[in-house]
């Protein structure tokens, strides 16, 4: 049984000696250390053997078996040192080679112009200010001075979205937000999107963007409308710009204007332009003074206050910056067209 013990032993050292990866040492370790291997079917024979002789062949055996476990142990470490280097020559890198040139992604258009407005409006001393996209009925109604008869209520125009919520169809909301928190001065611009029941076209979508501000404070005039409006419409179309008013309505202004700038493509001369149709002018936002009704429904004392307010169209005025003759362009995320505005 010595005899067979040892070239079991010899077996294993040699069958280890050809091993060459993790999973065909595991296949040896249980061929010679389980229960079908030739080790335990040795074992099984000690019975056979004289009672005294027992004891000795008992611990031969289990000196092999540590033999066998502990070349095993070192036949996988040498094995593993050997997978971790080939992982580390597989995945290695050549820090000399020149970099892969990534793609710059830039900013859409409309936000391009969206930072340009905020920039120009910070200058001037204005704070940005937000509020929720869903909105009451009554800060988006009410609260402007737009009761529940007005035809800007209509279903047709408005998206509701629950009982008395709508999806805001001005930033006014947030300017009477505003006035509720804050004591005059005031002097805040809202961007944000907004919705109305528009048909999709060229010139109209369902989902567009405005930039509304207000002021209030003492002895606020249309003239310092005016003034702002003018150094707003420079920074943006460049020194020679000019703007007009055009008496409108608006249920939360009095008394309200249409303003136009002079056309950035023909300079205001009209001269069959594509852009102003030819007039030389082009309308860019409502304005007015705030009314007096909304200023008190915002605990403001319209005896001692007044201020005025405007609304420009984010997307018309990306269009005619960068002279995009539709609007469905700025929603349809089409790479050919936005990579057009690299930075």
């Amino acid at each position: 049984m010595k005899e067979q013990l040892k070239a079991i032993g010899e077996q294993a050292d040699r069958a280890l000696e050809k091993v060459q990866s993790l999973s065909e040492l595991d296949q040896l370790r249980v061929s010679f250390l389980g229960k079908k291997g030739p080790l335990t079917a040795l074992l099984k024979q000690m019975g056979s053997l004289p009672p005294e002789e027992r004891p000795t062949m008992g611990q031969l055996a289990n000196q092999m078996r540590q033999h066998i476990e502990e070349h095993i142990e070192a036949r996988l470490a040498v094995l593993k040192a050997l997978e971790i280097k080939k992982t580390f020559e597989a995945e290695s890198v050549d820090v000399t080679l020149p970099g892969v040139k990534l793609p710059k992604g830039n900013l859409h258009p409309l936000n391009q112009v969206l930072d340009d407005m905020i920039d120009i409006f910070q200058s001037m001393g204005f704070d940005v200010v937000d509020g929720p996209e869903i909105e009451t009925e009554y800060y988006n109604f009410e609260a402007l001075n737009i009761p529940a008869d007005h035809p800007a209520r209509d279903m047709q125009d408005t998206f509701y979205v629950g009982d008395h919520l709508v999806l805001r169809s001005q930033t006014s909301a947030a300017q009477i937000r505003t006035m509720e928190t804050r004591k005059p001065p005031i002097r805040v611009i809202c961007p944000g999107r907004v919705f109305r029941a528009d048909e999709v076209d060229a010139t109209h979508s369902p989902v567009f963007h405005q930039i509304e501000g207000l002021v209030v404070d003492k002895g606020i005039t249309m003239c310092d409308l005016k003034g702002c409006l003018e150094q707003v419409a420079r920074e943006i179309y460049g020194p020679d710009a000019k703007i007009k008013f055009r008496p409108s309505f608006f249920p939360f202004t009095e008394p309200s204007v249409e303003v136009d700038v002079s056309c950035p493509e023909c300079g205001g001369h009209g001269d069959s332009c594509r852009i102003c149709k030819g007039t030389g002018w082009i309308e860019i936002l409502g304005a007015g003074m705030v009314h007096p009704r909304v200023l008190a429904g915002c605990g403001i004392d319209p005896e001692e206050y007044t201020g005025f307010a405007f609304g420009i169209g984010l997307d018309r005025l990306t269009t005619t910056r960068y002279k995009i003759s539709d609007i469905r362009l700025l929603f349809e995320n089409d790479l050919r067209f936005l990579t057009q505005f690299d930075r």
